[in-house]
Parts: structure tokens; C-alpha cells; sequence
């Protein structure tokens, strides 16, 4: 793994695990440390124990977040572990029904029943977050003695890297009432320098986003990238394997086939191919004319148009997919295809008006099976 490809995937690259990974990357870091400050306002964290790049978006996405979470409380109970961790020293033991008490003490929305299977099931899955990324570490028993009775224990060593976790605020937060009070602090440090400010915003955008679009004529963020494609490009591909490809109405960085930053599209999977074929069959009908394009060449749609086009598609493709896919009923289908492309900013769902919004990229990103593809095509699992 290379060093960028470790400060990019990478949640922090803690020594005490990857002591080979974490020299490595702390030899060649400096090379990139100006870049990374520079134009993504990112900033490297070297201590005795990990290494981290603070990856901040520039703004906020349906794909964010972290992904082992499904639930509020997922976060509420994350939070109150960092806050229990915070008091605690390196390498300080603790037992599971200390946390529990302390959770009990400090949430304030309601009272939290460890009897209650579901609230254990909740807290389980956050500690094995935190086991995971090596925040704490079992010394003795089991999360599963826990799930089970709720008088189950185990016994934690605190490893001391919590507190990276979080990025630092300049500002106290307690002030703050909303998610774009937080998006906001993110440029205070930059001294409020528009030209910083945008520049920054840009590259975090080409970098995080599916693709940068057109908003209105007025719109700096993408007038920076028509009028510096050029230099924006150079500085990506002095990181990364990549090429700047600019619109009319849309921007996208295309990684090249040896790149392995991030997350990317499309996957060695299934459900990616399906996506590139619900693409192509949604390009087919922009094409003659049913889904007009708008003047950003998004489109929007009924949600029942969307519907009856995904299921089109898999009427059309599935006895080339694979079992679990195939035989799955037209509303657990099209379930998951709303959820992925919601989630990969392929579409935005517009709930008030019962429409979906169509992004650009849905026509970058299309897939075919050759012509002699037939309904009695490849079935191998």
C-alpha cells in the first residue's frame, strides 16, 4: 500500500497494528503535507501513536457516515463511549458495566432499560466499532455474554487513541444548532480568504463527490474548475492516478485503473452492474425523448416513472444476474437499486413532491451485455 492510498482509505494508521505501514507512511508523509494543507485544507497528525489525515467533505452527503451504523442511537451511545474514554488514561482497564452505568447517568433524552435486548444489541455494535479501529481492546470475556443477559461483563483496556477520533473545533459547539453551523467553523481557520475558502471547497468536492454540478450561472465553485482545470488536475495526479473531465454542467475526477483511493464506482459486484445497466436503460429514454433533460442536464421525474424504469430493467437483464438477484420480488429489487443510487448520489429524492432527481453522472457511468445477450443468457452463480 502506498502512502497516499493509506492517508486516503484509512481511518488512522495506528502503530502498535501496522508498525511497518505507520514508518513508512511517516517517512513520506511530509512530501504531501503541504499539498494536503494547501488545497484541501487537510491536515496530517504524526504522534507516537498513529498517524492520521483529517478528511473533511465539503459538504455534507447521503454516503457518509459510518457505515457499520444504522440508527441515531448508534452515534448517541458512540459519543458517550469517546466521553467515558476521554476521563480514562492509556492502557486504563474498565469493565462493560461501568460503561453501561455511565451511558445511563449522561443520556438525558430518556432512560436507558439494559434489559431491553434491542438497547444491548444497539450498545454491542457500537464497542465493536471502537474494538475494530483499535480505540479499546478485550482483555477478558465477551460482548456476547451481554447480548445474551444483560448482566454479562467484560473486562476493556483503554488504548488511549479515542480522542483522535473527533476532529478538533476552534469554536465551542455547544453554541452550535444545526449541521451547517458545523460546515461552517470548518473555513473560520482559513481567516475567512474567499479565494482559500474555494479553492479548498473545490478539491474536497472533486475528491469526496460522485461529481461536482453546474449551480446556476453564478455558480464560483465550478467556474474555479473550467477556469484551473488545468492546475486542479496536475495537483491531483501528483497524488493519484487521475484524470479531470469537465462539462458543460458537471465535473468528475476519473480515477485510473491502478488507482486505489477510496471508495469508487463501479465495484467488482453485482449490484454495480445493475446499476450500470438501470443507467443505460435511463440514458435510452432521455435519448428518445421520454425523460426531458433540465438546462443542468439533471432531470426529474414521478417517483413512479423511476419505479416502473427500474423494474423495465430488471424484466429486461435479470437472467443474467445472479440467483440471490433474480429472485428477488419487484419491491425488494427496486428497494435496494433506490437505496444504492440514493446512497452514491446517482439520484435525489425530492419526498415533498413525490420525484426523484436524476444526476448527471447516471449518464457518464452506463453498462451494456453484449448483443448476443439474450433472456436465456449466462445464469451462473
Amino acid at each position: 500500500m502506498t502512502t497516499i492510498e493509506a492517508l486516503l482509505n484509512k481511518r488512522w494508521i495506528v502503530k502498535s497494528e501496522e508498525k511497518e505501514l505507520y514508518y513508512q507512511v511517516k517517512d513520506e508523509a511530509g512530501r504531501y503535507k503541504k499539498l494536503f494543507n494547501e488545497k484541501l485544507g487537510y491536515h496530517i497528525i504524526v504522534n507516537p501513536y498513529l498517524i492520521k489525515l483529517e478528511k473533511m467533505p465539503a459538504k455534507a452527503e447521503a454516503w457518509m457516515g459510518i457505515e457499520e451504523f444504522s440508527e441515531k442511537i448508534h452515534y448517541v451511545f458512540l459519543c458517550l463511549i469517546l466521553m467515558f474514554l476521554e476521563d480514562k488514561e492509556a492502557g486504563e482497564q474498565f469493565v462493560l458495566s461501568q460503561l453501561t452505568e455511565y451511558i445511563q447517568a449522561k443520556y438525558e433524552e430518556e432512560r436507558i432499560d439494559w434489559t431491553l435486548f434491542s438497547n444491548r444489541r444497539h450498545l454491542v455494535k457500537v464497542i465493536k466499532f471502537c474494538d475494530k479501529n483499535h480505540m479499546i481492546k478485550v482483555n477478558d470475556g465477551s460482548e456476547d455474554s451481554f447480548v445474551s443477559d444483560f448482566e454479562g461483563d467484560v473486562l476493556y483496556e483503554n488504548t488511549g487513541i479515542s480522542k483522535y477520533l473527533m476532529k478538533n473545533f476552534t469554536q465551542n459547539i455547544l453554541t452550535f444548532s444545526n449541521a451547517e453551523d458545523f460546515a461552517a467553523s470548518e473555513w473560520i481557520d482559513v481567516n475567512e480568504d474567499r479565494g482559500i475558502i474555494r479553492r479548498q471547497r473545490v478539491y474536497r468536492r472533486l475528491l469526496i463527490s460522485m461529481g461536482v454540478y453546474k449551480e446556476g450561472e453564478e455558480d464560483e465553485d465550478f467556474a474555479y474548475i473550467k477556469n484551473y482545470r488545468n492546475m486542479v488536475e496536475e495537483d491531483f495526479q501528483t497524488l493519484m492516478e487521475a484524470e479531470l473531465q469537465v462539462y458543460k454542467t458537471s465535473a468528475y475526477l476519473v480515477l485510473g485503473e491502478n488507482c486505489n483511493i477510496g471508495r469508487t464506482f463501479p465495484t467488482e459486484n453485482t449490484l454495480s452492474d445493475i446499476i450500470l445497466l438501470c443507467n443505460a436503460v435511463f440514458n435510452e429514454k432521455v435519448e428518445n425523448g421520454e425523460i426531458p433533460l433540465q438546462v443542468d442536464e439533471s432531470a426529474k421525474i414521478p417517483i413512479l416513472q423511476f419505479q416502473s424504469i427500474i423494474e423495465e430493467c430488471r424484466q429486461r437483464y435479470r437472467s443474467g444476474w445472479i440467483k440471490s438477484y433474480r429472485e428477488k420480488t419487484s419491491s425488494e429489487f427496486y428497494a435496494i437499486v433506490k437505496e444504492y443510487m440514493e446512497h452514491n448520489g446517482f439520484i435525489t429524492i425530492d419526498e415533498r413532491h413525490d420525484a426523484i432527481l436524476l444526476r448527471p453522472v447516471m449518464g457518464k457511468v452506463i453498462g451494456k451485455y453484449p448483443k448476443d445477450f439474450t433472456l436465456e443468457g449466462d445464469t451462473n452463480e
